[in-house]
């Protein structure tokens, strides 16, 4: 991380906050000087999070929000344009794994499809459309917000249900992209590989986890969350203002070796 304060008296909001990724991205924007307005379905985690924003000299508002449900969107994203005028960055970070990072996708019943869909690759739509006005107005103070949904490398070979709507959500990004590109706003996605959070460790087996590090080809490196934090920060800034409609990897190459060798 930096000591630079590119994102004061900005406004950041964040979902799927209630640790890992989400958490990190808000200690980092918010050590940037963001307010950070941070969303999850967990709200013990969530106001975990906050509090560690605020003990770090940050300010941060928790509000509980469902990606999986269009009414809980709209009243998150309600609550937010309540008070605040403009949105600077929106973070399209929460997403559903359960375990199918790797499954094969034959089989799966629909209800669960929808469910991926849903919180995946719909609900990252839908708030930004919810929000679109607030992003829309940040251009008062420059140039137009940014928005960076959370892809993965899985995207790149999806082999998997959870791969599949992440390879939806990075198509859903050009489309983004092109539709709000005519006001300013930027679009991009974030693929992260492999990273070294206690939910991967939790969540994937020891020999998947060490499948995965040997197809990166920088070796004896583990992704961290403020690998992808780092990146983060500079696309939402004006530094990268020439940048939209991409899918940016960071994963040690890994995807570039695909999955399934």
């Amino acid at each position: 991380m930096t000591d630079q304060r590119r994102y004061e008296g900005k406004t950041v909001v964040i979902t799927g906050a209630a640790g890992g990724l989400g958490r990190a991205y808000a200690l980092g924007f918010a050590s940037e000087g963001a307010h950070v307005i941070i969303g999850d379905i967990t709200t013990r985690g969530l106001d975990e999070t906050a509090e560690m924003v605020r003990q770090a000299g940050g300010t941060a508002e928790a509000l509980a929000v469902d990606l999986g449900d269009e009414d809980s969107i709209k009243a998150f994203a309600s609550k937010i344009v309540e008070n605040h005028a403009a949105v600077d960055v929106l973070i399209n970070n929460a997403g559903i794994a359960y375990g199918h990072i790797t499954e094969n996708l034959i089989d799966v019943e629909q209800k669960l499809w929808m469910k991926y869909l849903a919180v995946n690759t719909v609900g990252p739509v839908l708030l930004a459309d919810h929000l679109h006005a607030a992003i829309t107005a940040a251009g008062k103070s420059g140039r137009a917000g940014v928005i960076i949904n959370q892809s993965s490398m899985s995207s790149f070979s999806p082999g998997s249900i959870y791969g599949v709507t992440k390879a939806a959500l990075n198509a859903v990004t050009y489309g983004m992209a092109h539709a709000y590109g005519k006001e300013g706003i930027r679009v991009l996605a974030i693929a992260p590989g492999l990273m070294e959070t206690p939910g991967n460790r939790a969540g994937l087996t020891p020999e998947l986890y060490k499948w995965v590090e040997d197809q990166q080809i920088l070796k004896d490196e583990h992704g961290k969350p403020d690998d992808i934090v780092s990146l983060a920060l500079f696309l939402a800034s004006p530094e990268a203002r020439f940048m939209t409609a991409d899918v940016i990897s960071c994963d040690a190459g890994c995807s570039i070796r695909g999955w399934r060798n």
